[in-house]
């Protein structure tokens, strides 16, 4: 049985409960209110000493953080996650850039205009956000304008990992007008079966 702890609202949170729909993986979800610092509790950092959800929960007895990580792990052996070679080599390629080129920027400025309320002490910092999220965009764009998902014919959890920022981009001020392939790929991962949205409570 498997217990995630973690914040719907935030990406990497929602990429792990969106994977387990997609799965039909039966699982609990304990809501961890990060502004409220329940990530800096004792018992938290028992879990993760590094302060930060998601965490999954396996049997009670084994805990696993970083939300890419927790992917590969719940992926393993499904249509979700290539057996080897080069295709695995390329969802790690597009998770690597997703934590490094994409979240950095699109994640980050989310989080300021959203949860913040863009206050003015950082407003320069998001501003600063807007290239390299753009950049990122038109990097994924690239690929999404000649195929379906990011590896292959079919959703991986690539397509998990930069759905999960990438949809509510516009919460960062980032447009995706100027993307259409990216547009078109957001709809097809929103048509899988057992697909969840990013609710507006935890559950």
């Amino acid at each position: 049985m498997y217990t995630v702890y973690g914040d719907m609202l935030s990406g990497n949170c929602y990429k792990i409960k969106l994977l387990l729909k997609l799965l039909g993986v039966e699982h609990q979800w304990v809501h961890v209110d990060i502004m409220a610092g329940e990530t800096r509790t004792g018992a938290f950092l028992t879990m993760n000493p590094s302060g930060k959800v998601p965490v999954l929960a396996i049997d009670g007895r084994e805990y696993l953080a970083e939300s890419n990580a927790i992917l590969n792990y719940l992926a393993e052996d499904s249509t979700y996650l290539p057996a080897g070679g080069m295709a695995r080599a390329k969802v790690l390629e597009w998770q690597f850039f997703e934590q490094y080129s994409h979240e950095p920027y699109i994640a980050v400025a989310r989080f300021i205009n959203t949860f913040l309320g863009l206050p003015k002490g950082r407003l320069a910092e998001y501003e600063a956000k807007q290239a390299g999220g753009h950049k990122a965009l038109a990097i994924m764009e690239q690929r999404l304008a000649k195929a379906p998902f990011l590896v292959g014919d079919t959703a991986t959890i690539a397509d998990i990992s930069l759905y999960a920022y990438t949809h509510v981009a516009g919460e960062g001020g980032f447009s995706l007008a100027r993307y259409p392939g990216v547009q078109k790929w957001l709809v097809r991962i929103e048509r899988l079966p057992g697909y969840v949205s990013m609710a507006r409570e935890n559950a």
